[in-house]
């Protein structure tokens, strides 16, 4: 099972806890519309903190049944919430998931999405039996294809039709990670 805690140079990973609802909401309502919005429809105009809430139940949930492992992100030296990482839509058959992260927009451009990615990376495989680690990005979005080459990750390809966000379906590039990417 994944350890609760992650640190980096400049990060802390903390296992989500009911707690920080309020902290996920509050970067919600700095964050939504333009850009963000396009990307994580999620956060949209009338966002609540119940949404907060439910979210971080459902992430709870995931990590005691052993499918998905959600992070949320911290400045290490001022404690602030800064956003998510998780891994998430696993295929324990084939022994892979999917990473995904965002950054509250007031933190974006400082290196923290790919920070906390590879640090949850490097993590996963070692307390985790898995092979594989990937990353999608819709085409258009260019600023995750970069958190994902800044990670580390490879870029695989592109594939046609693999995304539905807000209604709208998109080709993404795949990224990936695998254990050997981080003995070097």
């Amino acid at each position: 099972m994944m350890r609760e805690v992650i640190q980096t140079g400049q990060l802390i990973l903390r296992k989500y806890e009911p707690k920080f609802a309020s902290l996920l909401f509050e970067a919600a309502i700095e964050s939504r519309g333009g850009e963000f919005t396009r990307w994580m429809p999620w956060c949209h105009e009338n966002y609540s903190i119940g949404e907060s809430e439910s979210f971080i139940n459902l992430l709870i949930e995931n990590w005691e049944k052993g499918t998905g492992f959600g992070f949320a992100v911290f400045d290490r030296q001022s404690g602030k919430y800064l956003g998510d990482a998780a891994l998430n839509h696993p295929d324990l058959n084939h022994k892979y998931f999917n990473l995904g992260y965002w950054v509250r927009t007031s933190e974006q451009n400082r290196g923290i999405a790919s920070e906390a990615a590879r640090a949850l990376a490097k993590t996963a495989f070692e307390q985790l039996d898995i092979n594989r680690i990937e990353i999608l990005a819709a085409i258009e979005n260019i600023v995750s294809q970069k958190v994902a080459e800044n990670a580390g990750a490879k870029r695989e390809g592109i594939l046609r039709n693999r995304l539905f966000i807000d209604g709208r379906i998109h080709d993404a590039v795949m990224f990936s990670l695998i254990g050997s990417d981080f003995s070097k």
